[in-house]
């Protein structure tokens, strides 16, 4: 992989002198800081019995750097705001997507490129309505108004959209509005559920690909989300498979195109402090940045690929203690936080007062290794047969995170494992920890170096006219 690289940046360098960027990809994975990415890599050394690192595709990029992420109003960005400003290079306040501080609209790289005659395309691991994607297409003065900014995506005239589903398909509080799957259709949209279906299109004007829900609503844990990459069956619709659909699409027609794909899931599980699930989904995203390498070592002279994060979430650290790591431990994690919630809600539900510990016990380690090849110390094993107790006697709250309501039992459980790990976590929320910035093709070298978020919309554009 590494003499791949190489050889492609020799190319690069002989020929971008001369060369424009037709094709461009934008990388964006929510919530992952350097230490997601770091945590990544030096999980698959362990795996191998190695310290150090097995390199992922993005951080093989020639040209590297880190950017800064506050907002216009707070030194902590929410995901509207980091959005607004990667697609437009415009700071603006948290909540707020797609307009300034004073309620002005932006012009956004896919909207400015869509009207140049650019095919554009649109994709995340998360609900197609979310921050990251509508920061793209949408204006809403508050990024919770799903509705709003699922009308704007079918008036859009984006040419493709792929991942979860509408988070919020029919207005709320009795609001007059079609549902947003009919309106999309009206638009000429396609929607294909699961990627046979995409492959079964015939000759479509436009596409939504997403995940094949049963009744379009019945999505994985309401949220309008992919699943994540730990608890994906083999039916499911994966990022990679959604990013291979993007550039099938978008080059059937010969014109240029503007790809922007967000590893969304990434952030969801930082804000649960879920280590394993965490790692999933960084390399979840990073195959499919191995999708679109695969397409730049066709088209090294035209393409750039610009891999970046809109803001780290957790506050992610790696070593809690002693100068050592033992981030292998997270491998015997079988399932998200998420699903492992569910899981002991419904042993809680279905046994009732008769639920016993040594059940619960035997959860723990199916589906986290503990008591098994994890150890467990005797008063850690105190602790969480106290949070069992707390449990049955309804004394112990669900813990809350910006997207889960997760059994406090199974919290503790999953922070037992990451504390066995060596990882440390500092908050549920963001952090005003800068990110990674990776690039590779036609003006990649612009992106050395330390920058602020706004500079990498207007960059792009330069390699661009």
């Amino acid at each position: 992989m590494r003499r791949l690289v190489a050889l492609f940046c020799t190319v690069w360098f002989v020929l971008s002198a001369f060369s424009q960027a037709k094709y461009v990809f934008y990388m964006i994975g929510d919530g992952m800081g350097a230490n997601q990415v770091l945590a990544a890599e030096m999980y698959l050394a362990e795996l191998e019995g190695q310290i150090g690192r097995k390199q992922l595709c993005m951080t093989q990029f020639p040209y590297s750097g880190q950017a800064a992420t506050f907002s216009d109003s707070n030194g902590i960005t929410d995901s509207s705001a980091a959005g607004t400003c990667l697609a437009s290079g415009r700071k603006t306040t948290n909540h707020v997507l797609g307009l300034t501080p004073d309620g002005q609209p932006v012009r956004t790289i896919a909207e400015i490129l869509r009207d140049k005659g650019w095919g554009i395309g649109i994709m995340t691991s998360v609900s197609i309505d979310h921050a990251t994607p509508g920061a793209f297409y949408a204006k809403v003065a508050d990024r919770d108004d799903y509705y709003s900014v699922g009308v704007q995506l079918a008036e859009s005239g984006f040419d493709f959209f792929g991942g979860g589903t509408f988070y919020q398909p029919n207005p709320k509080d009795g609001k007059e509005g079609k549902n947003l799957y009919e309106m999309c259709e009206a638009y000429g949209y396609s929607f294909a559920h699961g990627y046979q279906e995409y492959l079964d299109l015939d000759k479509p004007e436009r596409v939504i690909l997403i995940q094949e829900f049963e009744g379009r609503t019945n999505d994985y844990k309401g949220k309008g989300m992919l699943p994540y990459s730990l608890d994906k069956r083999p039916d499911d619709l994966t990022l990679p498979q959604i990013t291979r659909a993007g550039i099938d699409f978008l080059s059937r027609k010969e014109r240029p195109f503007f790809m922007m794909v967000e590893g969304g899931a990434i952030d969801w599980a930082c804000h649960s402090n879920d280590g394993a699930t965490v790692i999933g989904d960084v390399l979840e995203f990073d195959e499919a940045i191995r999708e679109v390498f695969s397409f730049y070592k066709e088209h090294s002279d035209e393409t750039l690929i610009v891999v970046t994060a809109d803001h780290e979430t957790g506050g992610l650290a790696l070593g809690n203690s002693d100068y050592t790591l033992n981030l292998q431990a997270l491998q015997y994690q079988k399932e998200s936080l998420d699903r492992l919630s569910d899981e002991v809600k419904a042993l809680q539900a279905e046994y009732g007062k008769k639920l016993k510990w040594q059940q619960v016990k035997e959860l723990f380690t199916a589906k986290l290794g503990l008591y098994g090849p994890v150890e467990v110390t005797k008063e850690e094993d105190a602790e969480l047969q106290q949070a069992f107790r707390d449990m049955m006697k309804n004394k112990a709250a669900d813990q809350k995170t910006l997207y889960s309501s997760l059994s406090a039992l199974s919290f503790k459980a999953v922070q037992l494992l990451d504390k066995k790990s060596k990882l440390g976590w500092t908050t549920r929320s963001h952090s005003a920890s800068a990110v990674p910035v990776f690039a590779i093709g036609v003006g990649a070298e612009k992106f050395s170096g330390w920058h602020d978020n706004s500079e990498l919309m207007p960059l792009i554009l330069e390699s661009i006219e």
